[in-house]
């Protein structure tokens, strides 16, 4: 049987082979668990009580599609040292990208705030805010902040990416994924004190830019992941960011709507920059054995 190092990129991305299991598993198992959270949040019921079953549900539902995706890969040893190598794959590739993209995601809301001030509101958004403002369960919102993109990526980018990846370009993985993930956060609107459910109260216009924000925020993120070699690192260092910087200061919600303006400006330039890399699909021959710290995505994906 080949080993890893003896396959190339596109053999190993081919392995990724059950795009429809993961995904439907990685559903039912989040849903099951965020929709009876939801309920659970609007019961008459003692706080103690209800604040430990909601945040007990919301870290099943959170967990599920990491279980999945090494329930995927634990069986072929192809995959399961794939899945371990791009866990702990990072080097001077993988910092170059972690940065770029923190630094991105940082620049996105402070320029945003700035903007925002041409407008009437206040500099006040400037200001470190230490209180989250949204809470899971008897978890603070920092907690949430600082545990999902580290369960999310080790879901998403150990295989619901790649899966996706096996047979669209970079540009359709992102926005089906972004449409995927949408819909599997969607349960979250019903968890009362949930980031997700104070944002549509908030109003249509928060709500559909909670959205149309995820659109971009994904396509940054696998530039960000397929650029450094596949690194689940840097994903789950870009996702951090994003949540953390758009929680430590006392950004008015206007002002996110701004930044998602200023990622789809993004977006365009980094397209505009390299096309190829993002409408490119994989080569499904490839000479070049595959390295561990080194590997070839496709033609136009490694530019």
């Amino acid at each position: 049987m080949d080993t890893y190092h003896q396959l190339s990129e596109s053999d190993i991305i081919e392995r990724y082979n059950r795009p429809w299991l993961f995904y439907g598993l990685a559903t039912a198992g989040t849903w099951s668990a965020w929709l009876l959270a939801g309920v659970t949040s609007q019961e008459d019921m003692p706080d103690l009580l209800q604040g430990a079953l909601v945040t007990v549900l919301l870290l099943v539902g959170l967990v599920v599609p990491f279980l999945v995706s090494w329930m995927m890969t634990r069986r072929d040893p192809v995959l399961r040292e794939d899945f371990i190598l791009r866990l702990c794959r990072f080097g001077p590739t993988g910092f170059r990208y972690a940065i770029a993209g923190a630094v991105f995601m940082l620049l996105s809301i402070l320029c945003a705030q700035a903007i925002s001030l041409l407008f009437g509101y206040s500099s006040d958004q400037f200001q470190f805010n230490f209180s989250p403002s949204f809470s899971a369960g008897l978890v603070s919102g920092w907690v949430a902040l600082l545990l999902a993109p580290v369960l999310e990526e080790m879901s998403w980018h150990c295989y619901g990416t790649d899966t996706l990846r096996r047979r669209l370009n970079v540009l359709l993985t992102s926005a089906v994924f972004a449409v995927y993930w949408i819909l599997w956060r969607a349960p979250l609107v019903m968890v009362e004190g949930y980031y997700q459910s104070n944002v549509v109260e908030s109003g249509p216009l928060f709500t559909t830019n909670m959205i149309i924000s995820i659109f971009p925020f994904v396509l940054i993120m696998n530039w960000c992941y397929f650029k450094s070699n596949r690194s689940v690192i840097v994903a789950i260092i870009f996702h951090l960011s994003a949540g953390i910087f758009n929680e430590v200061f006392n950004t008015d919600p206007m002002s996110k709507v701004i930044q998602t303006g200023l990622l789809i400006l993004l977006c365009m330039v980094l397209f505009v920059r390299d096309p190829k890399f993002f409408l490119n699909k994989i080569e499904r021959k490839c000479s070049v054995n595959i390295k561990p710290s080194d590997q070839c995505i496709s033609t136009g994906a490694n530019s």
